[in-house]
This record gives C-alpha cells, structure tokens and sequence, in this order.
C-alpha cells in the first residue's frame, strides 16, 4: 500500500488547494464575472480539452508548445488540454455564436494546464478569468477591455493598478519598412539594449534608439513617438497606440498608464495594441491583453487575467462566523441562523459535549438552550 507522504505526492507545477484558499479562489472569481456581468459580457464554458487540429487553430497556435496532448480512445484522434482559455472563446464565437450581433462581448473563467511553468510562474495548472471583445475594430473597443479588466482588479482591491501598453506589430512594421530583418537587432531590441541596438541599427540606430527612450509613464512616451518621423505603417500604430491612451485616460484617470512601444514578447498572437497588468509593489503581472483575429478574420481585442497572482495580491474576506448545531436541533433553527449570515455545522452525535465539539470543528459559536454561547478556542 502507497504511504500517506508518497500518495500526497503531485508533479512538480502542480498543487492542492485547501480549504481557506480554495473558497478564497472562488469568491474572487464570482466577483470577477459579476463585475463583468455587469458591463454587458455573457459568460460561456468552452472545454477543459478538445481536438488538436482546432485547439491549435488560429491564436492557438501560439500555446502549441504548452499544450499537453492526448490519444481521445473513442474517435482516435490526437486531442490537446488548453494551455490558454482565449482561443478556445474565439472559436466559439466564429463557429457557434456566428450569426449573433457584433461587437460580441464574452466572458469566461477556467483552469488551464501546461508543460511547462516559468521562472515567474512555476505552476503548470492556474486559473483564468477574462473577456473577449469580438467583431469591432475601433480603439474605443481596446480601450474598453483594457479598462474594464483594470477596474475589475481595482474592485478586488488591488492597490497602484497600472496598465503597461504595448505595440508587438510596430518593430516587425518598421524594420519592415526600413528593409531590416537582423535577428540579432530585434533581439536587442526585445532586451532594450541600447548600445547593441545603435551598433546594429545601422541608418535606422536613431529611429529605433528613440523608441527605447520612449518607455516610460504614457504621455512622456507619446510626445517622443509624436516627434518621430515613421514610415506609413507603423505611423498607424503609433497614432492607434494615441488614441487608446486617449479613451483610457478619459474613462479611467486614475489608472498609471505606461508604454513600451517595442515590447513583444509573449504576444506573439497579437495583431495591435496590446497591454499588461500589473500591481503596486508586486512581482509578475495580474493579466495581459490586446488585439488580435478570432478565427484568423474576425477583428477582436481580450484580457485575461492570472488567478494565482491575483490572489496572492487580494486579502482574503474575513470568513463567516461558524455555528455548531448540536444533534437534534430543530432544522428550521439553523435555516434562520444561515438566513442570518451563520455557517452551521451539524452535530451527527446525540450526547456529546457540545462546545468541545465546537473547538475540536473549530466553530467559534456553539448553539445551547440558553442562545448562542462563544467558545475559546486556545489549547
């Protein structure tokens, strides 16, 4: 027989969540999709796995290498678990939800499994909850899911919310443009390595040293973008980058705005405007976001935010008083405490020590014919 150390063993990534944590999880996440419910996003379920060809279709591509696969022994074909919710929602909306209006405004909230963690996020199963905007192309579209998942986590009651927004497609459109393809360039720039990019940049070294002086605080940014002289292309995605800074400041003032105009990493899906979530004093980021194309055509923008690192950010809600109900008690009793707030625990025993029973089920409150008594609960 499996000892009890070796049978609560899990692969690495990969944990229990008891019982304080796990209603944490789920009360965090109906507050979530309610402040979502109420800005008009109507949740849907995809499934947790599904077939490879169309999991791995469109942006799914990009999770290609997290997702874990599988031989489905019914229809023998290769089936792969999610390793990101959002893809899975575009193809709902393009597929099922095709003929319903546009913009389609959806919501969801999951766990999701891969390979692999990384050195910020160790865990290979997490929680998701986001929402997808799909059939609009306006920045008005952008600015609303940025700000809506923002506010959800200035809800929550995470301090200092700033939103750090990115352009994955200006780089590749300008050194398109300027006719350059140094790999090694655009890994320097990815780094902001300044000197390697002005020794590599050739003609273009000004241009592109420019727009590593352009990350920082939002409106510092945009002035030095607006100085630039930018090819067609990649003009368009500075003046679309301004116009959603423009939305977001209006509808949110009291969000930190910053830009990073040659960010790309981890967006590899995207097709605009993209953007971070990130905390006051805290590490890794709360969500990520921005636009890309459902099914590969149909203009969408989405946010997705990472439970695990929203709830190490949120305090846990004080927890509800708990009752003890001896055996025997009227039912009708604990309804009207429930009714009341109270968590009861039933008694199954008849004759037992009611307020020892009451500690060792770590009840605060125990029900005597007297009324409600507190119970201490030191050693």
């Amino acid at each position: 027989m499996t000892d009890p150390v070796n049978r609560a063993l899990l692969p690495a990534g990969l944990r229990d969540i008891l019982p304080l944590d796990a209603e944490h999880e789920a009360e965090v996440v109906g507050r979530v999709m309610g402040h979502f419910a109420a800005h008009g996003y109507e949740r849907v379920k995809p499934p947790l796995i599904e077939f490879e060809n169309t999991l791995l279709d469109g942006a799914g591509g990009a999770t290609a290498s997290q997702a874990f696969r599988v031989m489905d022994p019914l229809s023998q074909r290769m089936m792969g678990v999610r390793a990101d919710m959002t893809p899975q929602v575009a193809r709902i909306a393009v597929t099922r939800l095709a003929g319903e209006p546009r913009p389609l405004r959806l919501s969801y909230a999951g766990q999701v499994l891969r390979v692999k963690g990384t050195q910020l996020r160790p865990e290979r199963q997490f929680g998701q909850a986001g929402i997808e905007l799909i059939g609009s192309d306006s920045a008005a579209a952008d600015a609303e899911v940025a700000v809506l998942a923002s506010l959800a986590l200035v809800a929550l009651g995470v301090t200092g919310v700033s939103i750090d927004l990115s352009l994955p497609t200006l780089v590749p459109a300008l050194l398109s443009e300027l006719d350059l393809s140094d790999q090694a360039l655009r890994g320097s720039l990815d780094h902001k390595d300044a000197a390697a990019v002005a020794a590599l940049g050739g003609v273009a070294a000004p241009l592109l040293s420019a727009l590593l002086k352009a990350v920082g605080p939002a409106d510092r940014a945009l002035e030095i973008l607006g100085r630039l002289d930018l090819p067609p292309a990649a003009a368009a995605e500075r003046n679309r980058l301004a116009a959603v800074v423009t939305l977001v400041q209006a509808m949110a003032p009291d969000l930190i705005l910053t830009v990073d105009p040659v960010e790309n990493r981890g967006f590899e899906y995207h097709t605009g405007v993209a953007f971070t979530l990130f905390g006051r004093n805290l590490a890794g980021e709360l969500g990520r976001g921005g636009r890309y194309l459902a099914g590969g055509t149909e203009p969408a923008t989405g946010a997705t935010l990472f439970l695990d690192s929203v709830l190490a950010a949120v305090p846990p809600a004080k927890p509800a008083k708990r009752l003890f109900v001896p055996a025997g008690t009227p039912a009708a009793w604990s309804s009207a405490y429930r009714a009341q707030g109270w968590v009861t625990v039933a008694g199954l025993e008849p004759g037992v020590d009611a307020e020892l029973e009451a500690k060792r089920l770590k009840c605060g409150h125990v029900l005597t014919a007297e009324g409600i008594k507190i119970v201490e609960q030191g050693a």
